[in-house]
């Protein structure tokens, strides 16, 4: 458990390398994951590099909130809201057109992932960056992704430009999040469970 001072500086400590287009290894409400500004082309394409991954497979993005949520997506599919209002665990939605993001974060067909968190630190942290934040397995690709801080791969440490304290991990469920495909005429489609 971290007290309140200490995740104010883990944040700050963040938001600093996030704003000068760094990488980081931080928990989230799901899995250990690597971030970073999701507006920030360059950035981006760290990350890729760092996972050793095609960029035609597109990541996952981190909003703070639904207010968050409106300025990346073109339009916000009514059952989208719904299911956000009613949901209780970890789910990242697929919106039909992504705008205002990196290039490279934005998949072929121009839909984005997109997940509200429902972790303290990650909701904090996006929150006061302002912007949404990659949140992509902190694993080279093809390889398990790490449940906890203890299964990440030390490449991952030795690339990463900051990681965050491992007591934050406290509260992620350990698994991957649900993933759902929502059309602009609300048709839905579950592509994990």
């Amino acid at each position: 458990m971290i007290n309140e001072e200490d995740l104010q500086l883990e944040i700050e400590a963040a938001i600093e390398i996030l704003g000068e287009g760094g990488v980081i290894l931080y928990p989230t409400d799901t899995i250990w994951g690597i971030g970073c500004d999701a507006t920030n082309e360059k950035a981006v394409e760290r990350v890729y590099e760092i996972k050793k991954r095609s960029d035609s497979k597109s990541l996952i993005t981190l909003v703070s909130d639904v207010d968050m949520l409106y300025r990346y997506v073109k339009e916000v599919p009514e059952m989208a809201t719904s299911l956000i209002e009613v949901n209780d665990k970890p789910m990242t939605i697929i919106y039909p057109q992504g705008i205002n993001l990196a290039g490279n974060v934005i998949a072929e067909d121009g839909s984005v992932g997109i997940r509200i968190p429902m972790h303290e630190f990650c909701v904090k942290l996006t929150k006061r960056f302002g912007k949404p934040i990659i949140s992509t397995s902190a694993n080279i690709s093809g390889e398990d992704a790490p449940v906890s801080f203890e299964d990440i791969n030390a490449e991952i440490f030795d690339a990463v430009d900051w990681t965050a304290d491992p007591c934050l991990e406290e509260g992620a469920s350990g698994k991957p999040s649900q993933i759902i495909k929502i059309g602009l005429s609300g048709e839905v489609k579950i592509l994990r469970q």
